[in-house]
């Protein structure tokens, strides 16, 4: 661009002076540094740092607002523009603040903080290096979007995972497992953000999209609960409520405290029996394939806890459903004592509700339940007291209780 600009300014020169502030921040908004925008001008580089400061008084009299650069249209105007990154290094070298750098972009001073730091500026003694050139080269290789991730670019990772995934293991467990087996491999690492991502996030493609059937929930949205004050109450004779619970059970030291309730199947018509013991999340399972009456849900129970060595039958906490109307008859014949939870308060055996969402990944809801042995109910028991747990550290519920068992022998 050719500007015409004369050296004579003389009376009324004013407006020749606007002109020539005009010419250098056009030559400044083009990329040029405030040396060579000034020599094209022909004025101090001085004066020209006060014009694109903001800091100089045109002949009105009316001082002018620091000057901002707008973006084009085809930018988004919240990237630094070379122009920026031109002008951040010139003040660098005229050891500038960056409160002062950040004040005259209209940016905040940790983006310009962050920008310097990103893209190596470096101190060496009489003030701050910075290639504006090379960092927006830089900026603009790391701006495509979407970036591959971590998962579609590791084939060994990704099948780790979707093995996993596809024995119905949570991605926490599975990050987690990554971690144990691979300590020194950080690049087989990932936080389970990333595995539900690799799932959810359309246009990565980084992992099967069936397999988001086998997280627990099946679903990539929530569904409400159910409010408890619209349940029906249910009368239950001579219950005994979880508060007389003998304390030992509170904080889970001492095992052989259970915690159980149905899961009920197509039409109101088949269940399971599901027990979990306190302390070491172990499960059992007892099927109930004709109906879940009383007498029926009494007799699987005692089948399911008999077998059960003496010091891991202490207790058993139980929501207010009818099919424990008989808990009597199941103490007399197991040594157990039943006790109930408080209306509407799932919470106090929160450890059975937590397994009964889990085992909803293998009993669907709407499902018949009847069609599942109990040949069925014990390998997927072992399955899941085969996964490794968090509040367990990360032992499975089969080694935590096979260490009571031989401690107890």
């Amino acid at each position: 661009m050719d500007f015409e600009i004369r050296e004579n300014r003389g009376p009324g020169g004013g407006g020749r002076l606007l002109r020539e502030r005009e010419v250098y921040l056009q030559l400044m908004q083009q990329g040029y540094s405030n040396r060579e925008a000034s020599r094209i001008v022909g004025i101090n580089p001085r004066t020209g740092k006060r014009w694109r400061n903001g800091w100089h008084s045109p002949p009105t009299g009316k001082p002018k607002p620091p000057i901002t650069v707008e973006a084009p249209a085809s930018e988004p105007s919240r990237y630094l523009r070379e122009a920026d990154r031109i002008h951040i290094a010139d003040r660098l070298r005229e050891n500038a603040s960056i409160r002062q750098i950040a004040a005259e972009l209209g940016r905040s001073p940790s983006t310009i903080s962050r920008e310097i730091r990103r893209n190596g500026a470096l101190w060496r003694g009489r003030g701050w290096t910075y290639r504006p050139h090379a960092a927006q080269r830089r900026a603009e290789e790391r701006r495509p979007r979407p970036k591959p991730g971590k998962i579609g670019q590791n084939p060994e990772l990704r099948d780790f995972v979707q093995d996993h995934l596809a024995l119905r293991w949570s991605p926490e467990q599975i990050c987690q497992a990554l971690r144990t087996a691979l300590p020194d491999r950080p690049e087989m690492h990932v936080v389970h953000e990333t595995i539900y991502q690799a799932l959810y996030v359309q246009g990565r493609g980084e992992l099967r999209r069936e397999l988001t059937r086998a997280l627990r929930t099946g679903r990539a949205m929530r569904r409400p609960h159910r409010q408890s004050y619209k349940r029906q109450p249910r009368a239950i004779r001579d219950m005994v409520l979880i508060s007389e619970r003998p304390a030992e059970a509170a904080d889970r030291a001492v095992p052989g405290h259970w915690e159980g309730d149905l899961i009920i199947g197509k039409d109101g018509k088949s269940a399971i029996a599901t027990l979990v013991e306190r302390s070491t999340r172990y499960v059992m399972l007892a099927p109930l394939p004709e109906d879940h009456s009383a007498a029926s849900t009494r007799d699987a129970l005692i089948e399911a806890v008999t077998a059960l060595p003496p010091h891991l039958k202490r207790s058993l906490a139980w929501d207010r459903g009818s099919e424990m109307a008989a808990h009597k008859a199941f103490t007399i014949a197991t040594g157990v004592p039943v006790y109930f939870c408080d209306p509407g308060s799932p919470w106090q055996r929160g450890s059975n509700e937590n397994t009964n969402g889990l085992l909803r990944q293998y009993f669907p809801k709407g499902t018949d339940l009847s069609r599942h042995s109990r040949e069925r109910l014990d390998a997927i028991a072992a399955e899941l007291n085969g996964r490794p747990r968090k509040t367990l550290g990360w032992e499975t519920p089969a080694e935590r209780l096979a260490k009571l068992l031989a401690t107890a022998s």
